[in-house]
């Protein structure tokens, strides 16, 4: 994650169901549902006036801390989360065994 990123905080929205960060005023978030001690990540956005800046990387890695803090395991539903845990191996050990596509990280 890019240093400027580091001390950005992420917010549980449960009313909305999404992890999210506010950078210039625009939101950038990962829809989510909890089934247990499962943490389903569905869907990644970036505002368009984000883009092309790192965000969505600093925020899957933020979201993928805090389920790691809170101990829980993740369902990474999101094909940008799965290719992001593919291209990080090391975030292998947070996805739930259970996950269909556990195999190909």
């Amino acid at each position: 994650m890019r240093e400027d990123f580091t001390n950005i905080p992420l917010y549980k929205n449960e009313e909305k169901k999404r992890f999210e960060i506010e950078i210039d005023g625009s939101i950038a978030f990962v829809t989510y549902k909890e089934i247990g001690n499962q943490v389903a990540l569905v869907h990644t956005e970036v505002e368009p006036a984000l883009s092309g800046r790192g965000i969505a990387g600093a925020l899957v890695e933020k979201t993928l801390q805090y389920i790691e803090d809170h101990n829980k395991t993740v369902l990474p539903f999101c094909s940008y989360v799965l290719a992001y845990i593919q291209k990080h191996p090391e975030k292998k050990r947070l996805v739930d065994p259970s996950f269909k596509d556990y195999h190909t990280l």
